[in-house]
């Protein structure tokens, strides 16, 4: 199928040929009819798409951040290859689309296919033939309404937000500021609820089709009339809401909209301005400023958007769905119309030089409609994927890969692509253009959105596993029975259960050609300790302190779903104490360190206590509320008249005796060529794996533990966790 994606650090806009994408529990697959691109929004991603890296770095100073604290924990080199992979990763386009409904998944029983919808959501309602979307973005359209106008229902929502952030009543005033395409829909939704409205914008054609859309005047600020309508309807009070609908990096907006508001007024803002609040006057008149975030209730929360749960109407009575429902019910009665901001209608294939023609400021308008053919377009998705590239085929391992996301793509694939004994066979992803994001950048041969196509290929001898924690052990469960060598990344499994479903298909199976992303105890750094350890005796002491820093409020470890931020990671470091003392787990006992105050990043806050059936002794800190300038590692080991520091691995200091000496990493190596390179060599050889499975049991099942022991206050030994044939 066709999907339009854009390169964020060339900037470039391509329409491409991508795989459909993958029907999902609680979601539809929607055949698009016709998508809306909005000049303002859109418009903006491809200004800032065109700017040089240094241009970009000013125009996103939170990005900027986000680099500057990965470079401080993880090093130079990794905050480097995650911010290129960002960059260079496809992006797709497009929020606001109508369709029909060509496939339905489980826990979306309400749609039919062959049912008219329309549909939202970044990275979901996308400019693109097929898109999956979540039950919670789609909504039925009415009888006898046009897909054109439907398609408009995602940018009415988000404009119905506003006004309902405005808490307007009958007979009040209200000024909008910026007359774009939300500006002028805020106006008609105004003009529906009974408010008299005053338009301003320095454009006098936008002002001329407020008027026809019901402002009883609009003009620029500076205009008499706009200042006398706005003296005569309020009744020289001053309007009651004032909506920024503009967009740019003048602070004007903010400076007019106090100037036109009545005592104790409110300022609604709906558009990307500079909000530097001058602050004598919006104390004086006591302003209530508020911010309209999207389309409504619901917007960010995975719950909502991604698992379709929805919110109780008696608690929250407009959510985002229920805002698109109104807006095209408001569309159906004619009370709005989106005749006037629907500028002109352009077929898919023309996407690249509309977008050209957007940049370069040679197309005008407020909204612009795509298109899509209808006749041949397929009716559900494919069950195996599509040839996306042919390279000359390499000898040695060839691998299937399952998720491609950011971890993947920039730590784990760049390494498998330069391997002259692994040919990148295939890439499996939940979406047509993150599979070919990954065709682009490794060369892999195929790429589709089937993984249970993938496993039944004959031509696959491993598969690496890099999808959302929750999915681990179902796949691995699946691919070991399929008689494929696996590597998956950590975890293993989120819960008991997962631990065992992956057990019980390696006895089933006589499959055991199992690989887990614990990276750690491969880094050079760590092979030297090793080394250093050998002629010890008696056990180890061992102490991890582990800054993983706050989480993002968007981050999916929130999503307790995914297990927990330490369940994901845990198992890096308590691998790597087995590791280095060569012995099991018997005993875990963990406490978390929260206020009674806690947030969710506060959870994860854990003091764990690991015991070996050698005597060795674990010890680690894995904590959130550090200061963010920390480095993220910092390992001491003492045993046999020696300790070890390990410096974030980037040095490692040695004191034996009296004898101290410093080891200097070549830069920060945490192992991830290295599992890669044995994983590789184990499959090509048929040699066994390079961790005992065992003690991916036995580490999974220790970072469970500790979760459950810092839940319930009572260590917990790991005998007790096995299964009687385990």
């Amino acid at each position: 199928m066709k999907q339009v994606s854009q390169n964020y650090r060339s900037g470039a806009i391509r329409l491409r040929d991508v795989a459909l994408p993958a029907l999902k529990p609680g979601g539809v697959l929607v055949r698009t009819h016709y998508s809306v691109i909005s000049a303002g929004t859109e418009g903006m991603k491809v200004r800032e798409g065109k700017m040089s890296l240094v241009e970009k770095a000013r125009a996103r100073p939170d990005q900027v951040k986000k680099v500057l604290k990965t470079a401080r924990q993880q090093g130079v080199r990794t905050a480097y290859r995650k911010a290129i992979n960002r960059l260079e990763t496809l992006t797709p386009l497009g929020y606001s689309l109508s369709g029909e409904v060509v496939a339905v998944g489980r826990e979306a029983g309400e749609f039919r296919v062959g049912q008219h919808v329309a549909c939202g959501g970044t990275g979901y309602a996308n400019h693109a033939e097929v898109n999956f979307i979540p039950r919670n973005l789609v909504v039925a359209v009415p009888e006898g309404m046009t897909m054109e106008d439907a398609a408009f229902a995602t940018i009415g929502s988000i404009a119905l937000h506003a006004t309902r952030q405005g808490a307007m009543q009958l007979g009040e005033m209200a000024c909008v500021i910026g007359l774009g395409m939300m500006g002028l829909l805020v106006v008609q939704l105004l003009r529906a609820g009974g408010v008299h409205v005053v338009g301003i914008d320095l454009v006098e054609d936008r002002c001329a089709l407020a008027r026809v859309l019901g402002a009883a005047a609009a003009g620029p600020p500076e205009h008499s009339a706009v200042r006398a309508a706005v003296e005569r309807l309020s009744g020289g009070c001053g309007a009651d809401t004032i909506f920024l609908c503009a967009s740019g990096s003048s602070n004007k907006p903010v400076e007019l909209a106090v100037s036109l508001a009545r005592d104790r007024a409110r300022v609604v803002d709906l558009g990307k301005i500079r909000m530097d609040l001058p602050w004598k006057e919006y104390y004086e008149k006591e302003i209530d400023v508020r911010f309209s975030r999207s389309y409504g209730p619901g917007r960010y929360d995975p719950n909502y958007e991604e698992r379709g749960i929805d919110y109780p109407v008696g608690y929250v009575r407009w959510t985002e769905r229920r805002n698109m429902e109104a807006f095209l019910s408001l569309l159906a009665e004619k009370k709005v119309s989106v005749d006037a901001i629907s500028s002109s209608i352009h077929p898919i294939a023309e996407a690249e030089s509309v977008y050209n023609q957007l940049a370069d400021g040679t197309l005008q308008g407020l909204g612009f409609i795509f298109a899509y053919p209808q006749d041949d377009a397929p009716a559900e998705a494919p069950q195996t994927p599509s040839p996306m590239h042919t390279p000359e085929s390499k000898p040695g391992v060839r691998l299937g890969v399952i998720g491609a996301g950011n971890y993947a793509s920039s730590m784990l694939l760049p390494y498998l692509a330069k391997d002259p004994d692994v040919s990148l066979c295939e890439v499996v992803t939940t979406t047509g253009l993150s599979a070919e994001n990954a065709v682009r950048k490794f060369g892999f041969n195929r790429a589709g959105t089937d993984s249970e196509a993938l496993l039944d290929r004959e031509g696959i001898d491993a598969v690496l596993i890099a999808t959302r924690h929750d999915t681990h052990a179902r796949i691995v469960d699946a691919a070991l029975r399929k008689n494929k060598a696996v590597f998956v990344e950590k975890p293993l499994a989120i819960d008991r259960e997962g631990v065992e479903q992956v057990r019980r298909a390696v006895v089933e199976s006589g499959n055991d050609r199992l690989q887990v992303g614990f990276n750690r105890r491969f880094a050079p750094i760590v092979i030297r300790m090793q080394e250093i350890l050998t002629s010890r005796t008696g056990p180890l002491a061992m102490n991890y302190r582990v800054h993983a820093g706050q989480m993002e409020g968007t981050s999916w470890y929130r999503d307790s779903e995914q297990g927990s931020r330490f369940v994901g990671e845990g198992g890096h470091f308590l691998d790597l104490f087995a590791a280095l003392c060569g012995a099991r787990p018997v005993r875990v006992s963990a406490q978390r360190i929260h206020s009674p105050s806690a947030t969710d990043n506060d959870l994860d806050n854990l003091s764990v206590s690991v015991q070996y059936d050698d005597g060795s002794l674990g010890s680690l800190l894995y904590l959130t509320q550090g200061g963010t300038s920390l480095p993220k590692e910092f390992l001491e080991v003492h045993g046999g008249g020696q300790t070890l520091q390990l410096q974030n691995f980037e040095s490692l200091h040695c004191f034996t005796g009296d004898r101290r000496k410093r080891i200097s990493a070549k830069g920060q190596d945490k192992g991830q060529r290295s599992e890669l390179s044995a994983f590789v060599s184990s499959v090509k050889s048929g040699s066994p794996m390079p961790i005992p499975f065992d003690c991916l049991l036995d580490t999974t099942l220790a970072t469970l533990a500790a979760s459950e022991s810092a839940a319930g206050g009572s260590p917990i030994d790991l005998a007790d966790l096995w299964t009687p044939e385990g």
